[in-house]
């Protein structure tokens, strides 16, 4: 990167990588992090942070001996919806307990990083309340979506 990002660096290279999938320049695994350091001109962290935004948005995944890869199967909703959507899904009511950030992982074949920064969204905008002791519950439940 050869010019200062006012949005943050991670933030362009997110982007970037995310038109790359979108016009099917990147179909399945993506570079090694080495290459997408010496491409972009960036540490190893900043790589990383750009790929965990992917990640939460479901549109990459982690794959353990591989390396990065653009996520499978139908469901191209962002991590934040699906989980939105498990309120509707498991039939929670408000105040019931929301599933656990181990079996949110496990459910949606993320990191617990990624089911993490979806949790602090959804407790920011009021849908879940941490309750010490007790864990995450719902504390409203989310408007109906309207899907085509």
């Amino acid at each position: 990167m050869s010019e200062a990002s006012p949005r943050g660096t991670y933030l362009v290279i997110s982007e970037a990588l995310r038109k790359a999938v979108e016009e099917g320049e990147i179909s399945d695994t993506l570079p090694s992090e080495a290459d997408l350091m010496r491409t972009h001109g960036v540490a190893r962290n900043t790589i990383r942070r750009a790929l965990k935004v992917l990640e939460a948005e479901g549109a990459l995944e982690s794959a353990p001996g591989i390396g990065w890869r653009v996520a499978r199967g139908g469901d191209r909703r962002s991590l934040l919806e699906r989980m939105t959507d498990v309120i509707a899904e498991d039939s929670l009511a408000t105040g019931d307990t929301y599933p656990s950030e181990a079996k949110l992982c496990e459910r949606f074949g993320v990191s617990r990083t990624a089911v993490r920064r979806a949790l602090a969204q959804m407790e920011g905008t009021g849908l879940l309340a941490t309750v010490h002791g007790k864990g995450r519950t719902v504390r409203a439940l989310p408007a109906p979506s309207v899907r085509p």
